[in-house]
């Protein structure tokens, strides 16, 4: 199977609140601009758009990607792991070709799983409030297009009537993948992490009916964003640098890191600021389509900070603490681009003030002496 090109289509985040859209900033007026001549009055309304937009928005970095990365399942030595540093400094997201024998999706299980996701969008409003635990941030989230739900590991409801038991099987698979995936960016990118400290959470979401990417609900903190491909179609991510539109191929799995894996790179590799969005390009009537994405996170009571040092080497981590303790803590200030911080209140103030055109994680950031 030939693989898929990745089109890169920058676009400013559409935001949503309740299905009320952001205006974009106010167009500059241009009575006062000098006439002399055509390109000095262009350089000059140019120069007046620029001064206009909100101070700490950067406008998109134009690249070309000529393919979306591609990155085994089963990559064990240092060659094969060239693809997933690569992916993971350039760009922040690849595709994951399933060749473990390991862990194999039962046959069947992804279409039946995604029946189960549509039967809750089906649900009456009323039923899709009271049959899911309201305990932040699992639960039921409305949206003028896109309702939303986040589940558990176990896809738990309030409901006795609701069976979602493949969207369960298809969940405790697909995190099969989520945990191989970090351990793989572990061993490639030299970080030590504890396998046991992970929450896996199930978002099934409304997909998007055209062309046009938003950013509705559902904005939270995440280590990896997982999205097995069921069929051919197309993801807008939210990158650093703007949307990039991306299409997977089939039974591929689509990797996006997130702000944590940045932040325990020591800020090393690129990351998606949100979960994919499904753009079907159907701009005329009723569509049923949903993204079922699981994403690994981390437990509320958890600290954050740089894994970059925390190897496996034991004698290097400790003459790493001697170190600091003589520099009475400056070197460490010098290495890690991040102070600690906590995962509670972080996500709370990401999810509740969904900064889309400042970054969440610059108040942490720890700057040099040279800056």
């Amino acid at each position: 199977m030939a693989f898929s090109s990745a089109h890169l289509n920058h676009h400013q985040p559409l935001i949503k609140h309740g299905g009320a859209t952001a205006a974009p900033p106010p167009t500059p007026s241009c009575s006062h601009l000098n006439t002399t001549s055509k390109s000095e009055t262009a350089v000059d309304a140019l120069s007046s758009l620029f001064h206009r937009l909100p101070p700490l928005l950067s406008l998109p970095n134009r690249r070309s990607i000529p393919s979306l990365p591609m990155v085994s399942l089963s990559a064990g030595d240092r060659l094969e792991w060239d693809d997933l540093i690569s992916a993971v400094t350039d760009f922040g997201y690849f595709q994951l070709i399933n060749d473990d024998s390991d862990i194999l999706f039962p046959p069947g299980i992804a279409e039946a799983a995604e029946s189960d996701s549509l039967s809750l969008l089906e649900l009456s409003e009323e039923k899709k409030e009271s049959s899911f635990p309201k305990k932040w941030p699992l639960g039921y989230e409305a949206d003028a297009e896109t309702p939303s739900f986040c589940l558990d590991a176990d896809c738990s409801t309030d409901s006795s009537e609701l069976n979602l038991s493949s969207l369960r099987e298809f969940t405790r698979t697909l995190e099969k993948v989520g945990l191989k995936t970090v351990e793989m960016l572990a061993n490639a990118l030299g970080f030590g992490y504890d396998s046991t400290r992970f929450n896996t959470l199930m978002w099934v979401n409304q997909g998007v009916p055209d062309d046009e990417p938003e950013v509705t609900n559902g904005f939270y903190p995440f280590v990896v964003c997982l999205q097995y491909q069921i069929r051919e179609q197309k993801y807008c991510l939210l990158t650093e640098s703007g949307w990039v539109s991306v299409l997977p191929r089939v039974d591929s799995v689509l990797v996006t890191l997130g702000d944590i894996a940045q932040v325990w790179r020591n800020g090393e590799v690129k990351r998606v600021k949100y979960r994919p969005v499904l753009c079907s390009g159907q701009k005329d009537g009723p569509v049923k389509c949903v993204t079922m994405t699981l994403m690994l996170t981390l437990p509320m009571d958890s600290m954050v900070s740089s894994l970059k040092d925390m190897i496996s080497d034991g004698d290097k981590e400790e003459e790493y603490a001697e170190e600091e303790e003589e520099d009475g803590g400056t070197r460490s200030d010098e290495r890690r681009a991040f102070r600690p911080f906590s995962f509670k209140e972080y996500a709370w103030r990401v999810y509740q003030e969904r900064l889309f055109f400042r970054d969440p994680l610059d108040r942490y950031r720890i700057k040099s002496l040279k800056d």
